[in-house]
């Protein structure tokens, strides 16, 4: 493929146990926050190596059982932006970016719902976001990726050179090399606030109605779903549809610093706090609060971009609130014509008295590009379940097994008990993923333990 082979010298590991964002697995791994010049080292001593960057995956997708677990931390560099193109690297949160970018007047072109996610990271997971059913997911608006492979050569791929390794790496769960960095294409804004239509549901078919009607006319839409609301209420729901304001539409003292940045933590979950607080009780009064503050008729307001697409981050260390235990989240995609499971899915909440702090449903557009990318042309929904909840094991596989009969898949990023027997099924590219990842790591050096436990 060409590039270069860096000298094979090694940081210093660590021995520790280490989760995901959902806090459930931990998984015994050493741990190395290598420099560029020293990932070779490691992927040559070592038997198995994943990298990982901020740890927001929620499963066991960015750790590394029986070897060594490699953190992006050090690929810290950001370039000027030239011609609406930003060189980063890997390791570089959202957030970062965004401070850089935003007083010039750029956003990224898709973000998740927490700004705490590192470009390698939205790239190995293809993150979407809010706007998928109008621009498509992150993969989309990456140049070109430069990686270090399982053999220590760096190589640069794009989707006009070695294509076919720049795809199986969009979604990718960092199984076909270390992400160093990437170069990605941004949006143009004037201003950092988001214009927002508000509007609240009595229940789930009228919601998805009127979702797909505003998807038509805006570039961001999602909605929070009461799971526990039953009866005539059931999936009652509050939708939020925005758009990037215009400078006219700010506040007249706003508009003399119409590229604001300033995303706050206004309050912290304490580190060994280790009781639950996340339980059928406290949702259902959330829940209440939540819907009734909501407008009862549309409302249109300019809110601060974090607010619109990061009210989580806004509490530090919000997934201790499911206790020690920690929680699962369960993200699924189908078809249009098989959105009645988005029902069902929600009905099983209800019916069980399931608590899910975060029930979020979203469209997706035209499927995404990656070989391993989760979106498809259809509904998500993602939901926050505690890991401790009864009889989940055996729910989640029986919703597994319909998601995969109607043409749909589970979010690998967000995984940690999906059944290998299922994900050819869920994902049809997997054969031309795996002999690609044969060809060129026939020693099966990347590997993290949901690679492991998948048969990826």
């Amino acid at each position: 493929m060409g590039g270069s082979i860096r000298r094979a010298s090694v940081t210093p590991v660590k021995d520790v146990r280490l989760a995901g964002w959902g806090l459930t697995p931990h998984v015994k791994t050493q741990v190395a926050s290598p420099l560029e010049g020293e990932v070779s080292g490691h992927l040559l001593r070592s038997q198995r190596a994943i990298a990982r960057g901020l740890g927001r995956a929620y499963g066991d997708s960015a750790v590394c059982a029986e070897g060594v677990t490699l953190v992006s931390s050090s690929f810290d560099s950001i370039s000027q932006v030239i011609d609406g193109r930003v060189v980063v690297g890997a390791g570089v949160s959202l957030d970062v970016l965004l401070r850089e970018v935003i007083p010039q007047g750029w956003f990224v072109p898709v973000t998740p719902g927490t700004r705490f996610v590192s470009i390698g990271g939205a790239i190995a997971a293809d993150i979407h976001g809010k706007n998928h059913h109008h621009d498509g997911s992150f993969g989309a608006y990456v140049d070109w990726i430069e990686m270090i492979l399982a053999d220590g050569m760096t190589v640069r791929t794009s989707p006009s050179d070695h294509s076919e390794l720049f795809w199986a790496t969009v979604g990718g769960m960092g199984l076909t090399g270390m992400i160093i960095r990437a170069s990605v294409r941004l949006l143009p804004i004037e201003t950092s606030s988001i214009d927002v239509l508000t509007t609240r549901h009595r229940d789930l078919d009228e919601l998805m109605e009127v979702m797909t009607e505003r998807d038509k006319s805006h570039r961001y839409t999602v909605a929070w779903v009461d799971t526990l609301a039953s009866g005539a209420s059931f999936g009652r729901s509050v939708l939020m549809a925005g758009e990037h304001a215009s400078p006219a539409a700010l506040a007249k003292r706003s508009r003399t610093t119409p590229l604001e940045h300033d995303p706050r933590v206004r309050i912290g979950v304490p580190q060994h706090a280790s009781v639950k607080l996340v339980h059928s009780g406290t949702v259902r009064l959330f829940n209440e609060f939540w819907y009734r503050r909501s407008p009862r008729r549309p409302k249109s307001s300019v809110d601060s971009f974090s607010q619109f697409f990061y009210p989580l981050d806004g509490v530090r260390d919000w997934n201790r609130l499911y206790g020690r235990l920690g929680f699962v989240q369960y993200q699924f995609v189908v078809p249009d014509h098989q959105s009645e499971l988005v029902r069902d899915f929600i009905k099983l909440m209800s019916t069980r008295r399931i608590p899910a702090f975060l029930s979020v449903l979203k469209r997706f557009g035209s499927s995404s590009s990656g070989w391993m990318s989760f979106p498809i042309s259809g509904w998500t929904l993602a939901v926050d379940i505690p890991a401790d909840s009864d009889n989940l094991g055996s729910l989640l596989d029986d919703f597994d097994d319909r998601v995969a009969a109607a043409g749909g898949r589970v979010y690998l990023a967000k995984d940690s008990r999906l059944r290998a027997s299922i994900l050819r099924s869920m994902y049809p590219r997997l054969d031309e993923f795996q002999q690609l990842r044969h060809k060129i790591d026939p020693r099966g050096v990347f590997a993290s333990h949901q690679s492991r436990r998948l048969g990826l």
